[in-house]
């Protein structure tokens, strides 16, 4: 009878013991990746289609959707043409936002290539000080500029009583594109600077080679390969500037001059009798217009291939050195930041601390605590601050972890609906705010099971809308730092078994912690800022500072306006602050 004997293990074969694969379950053959992808995929769908669907729907039916019954109508559309007076507010909207885009490309364009590619000096300090007006609302900029600049404006008067008139306008398509451009002129600096940064400087050396001066060098040289950041930033700003709601607001309606935002903020928040399917109609031609916007930008896009200068070889670049121009370079980018922005801003804060400011009379007779004193009594204004931090503090927490799995699903995984994902992320940018607001409020009219009734008008609702709003933000900021990372790390951990979960949390979560911290932080700014969505999301118990202050602002209380404003601008500067220190010395992670 034979015997079975067994040979004695080997040490490989302990080692591949030691060192086997790590298998995981699949329940219906349906992996655990497969199961986050495709939750990232219909969380964002549901997302960004919860405020649009039910727009369109609201657009062609004759009663409010909260409403039983209802039938199917064009009447919304045909008096949108007719009898609303829509034609005057749509030519109003395009004036605005186009006056805006050329004057925020104005500004932007020459100050991103002289601050990048000349000597100035204090160049640093320059570039920092033409981004800061991206963290201050273009509601607080507007406050600022009727307390300096308006019909009664600290600075008015002081004109008034030189030159025997005011020159200027606020209360004007012109007057309000100024202050919009001031608040968006960053948005296209910082397109336009970092693509400067990024580009070879060899065509610029060839350019000197051939003997041409430096002035003719930025114009014939620099500035032309500069329009795929111009394209981008200008259509970025456009849009934008159609949704603005703050100085349309604030410097059109006591003027009588509508646009897009403070129609549908007239006819659908302060009507006694909204026609909401007008409402819906309005809305959802602002949808499709937004959408186009971004369809030509990629179409104009399409060739940016023949503007690359980044290759395989880059130079160094030369600064060029522009002479005397460069003290007027100077001289203009500081007019902008303190007349623009800084001024505004101080009067803001000064008016907190007094009970009339005016130079008819020395603010320094008036100066009392009261406006924070009232703040702090009233619970209401107290319960928006922490509302206001609450939304921003949560918010960006989780958008910025949902803006890291999209980027992760989009570009880092073999998902067959991985670039749905990324269109998903991207398209709030193309939706005006109040346009999510007043979705989100028919959609909730709508949910299910009662779940709209229990979100309506709590300040969760308001934190959905804002994440919303936020998300696109947060996926750009969070893209370009998950691509640098090399795609063999992915690959090794594959090859040792690891499945698309396991290599995020075990060999990418550490590497993208500092892409997390910075879409946090701007993410937090965003949302601290933000307001036009709770407009028709939040509730007298709700509120946060955006509404509070346009409330208290159609009451007269100027005061109590710029004491929120002011604690709002410090909460956003200590916030930013303290991120910039915590990060500091981490970006090589």
């Amino acid at each position: 009878m034979s015997t079975l004997t067994q040979s004695p293990s080997t040490p490989a074969d302990e080692h591949e013991k030691r060192f086997e694969p790590p298998s995981y379950r699949r329940p219906l053959g349906i992996g655990r990746d497969q199961v986050v992808q495709y939750a990232v995929l219909a969380f964002l769908a549901v997302l960004v289609l919860a405020p649009i669907l039910p727009t369109l729907y609201q657009s062609v039916r004759n009663r409010p959707l909260y409403e039983a019954g209802g039938a199917f109508t064009l009447s919304g559309y045909t008096k949108l043409f007719t009898d609303a007076g829509f034609g005057e507010v749509a030519l109003n909207t395009l004036l605005f936002a186009g006056l805006t885009t050329l004057l925020s490309l104005l500004i932007a364009i020459p100050m991103a290539v002289v601050v990048v590619r000349t000597k100035l000096p204090g160049g640093r300090l320059i570039a920092l000080a033409m981004q800061w007006p991206f963290f201050i609302s273009s509601l607080i900029l507007g406050f600022g500029w009727i307390i300096m600049y308006g019909p009664a404006g600290f600075v008015s008067i002081k004109v008034q009583q030189v030159l025997g008139s005011v020159p200027w306008n606020l209360y004007s398509i012109p007057g309000m594109a100024l202050t919009e451009a001031v608040a968006l002129a960053p948005i296209a600096y910082v397109f336009c600077a970092n693509a400067l940064r990024q580009s070879d400087a060899s065509l610029e050396s060839a350019a000197q080679v051939c003997g041409a001066g430096p002035l003719r060098i930025l114009i014939q040289v620099v500035v032309p390969m500069l329009r795929p950041p111009i394209v981008y930033s200008a259509i970025l700003v456009f849009s934008v500037s159609i949704e603005t709601l703050s100085v349309p607001l604030l410097y059109g309606q006591p003027v009588n001059i509508d646009v897009f935002s403070t129609f549908l903020y007239r006819n659908g928040l302060q009507s006694v009798d909204p026609d909401y399917t007008v409402l819906g109609a309005a809305s959802t031609i602002i949808v499709f217009f937004t959408l186009g916007l971004v369809a030509v930008q990629a179409r104009l896009l399409k060739d940016a291939a023949r503007f690359v200068s980044v290759r395989g070889k880059v130079t160094r670049p030369r600064k060029l050195d522009l002479g005397w121009l460069k003290w007027v370079s100077i001289a203009c980018i500081w007019l902008y930041v303190i007349a623009g922005a800084l001024i505004p801003i101080l009067g803001l804060v000064l008016r907190s601390f007094t009970l009339v400011f005016t130079p008819l009379q020395s603010p320094l007779k008036t100066v009392t605590t009261k406006n924070y004193e009232l703040v702090f009594d009233s619970d209401n204004y107290v319960q928006s601050l922490w509302n206001s931090l609450i939304v921003a503090g949560v918010g960006s927490v989780t958008i910025s972890a949902i803006a890291v799995l999209a980027v992760m699903v989009a570009r880092r995984s073999a998902f067959r609906f991985g670039r749905a994902v990324e269109y998903l992320a991207l398209i709030p940018q193309s939706l005006p705010g109040i346009i999510i607001g007043i979705g989100f409020f028919w959609a909730f009219a709508l949910a299910p099971f009662g779940m709209g009734s229990v979100l309506q008008g709590t300040i969760y609702a308001v934190i959905i809308a804002f994440g919303m709003r936020a998300l696109p933000s947060a996926f750009g900021s969070v893209a370009p730092a998950i691509m640098q990372i090399g795609g063999e790390l992915d690959n090794a951990a594959r090859v040792s078994g690891a499945d698309w979960v396991m290599t995020f949390f075990r060999v990418l979560r550490a590497l993208v912690t500092p892409a997390f911290a910075g879409a946090l932080v701007l993410t937090f700014v965003i949302m601290l800022k933000e307001y036009s969505p709770a407009v028709f999301l939040s509730s007298a118990d709700n509120n946060i500072l955006g509404t509070t202050m346009l409330s208290l602002w159609t009451q007269g209380r100027a005061g109590s306006v710029a004491a929120l404003a002011t604690l709002q601008i410090v909460i956003t500067a200590v916030f930013v602050a303290l991120a910039g220190l915590l990060m500091k010395g981490k970006h090589h992670a």
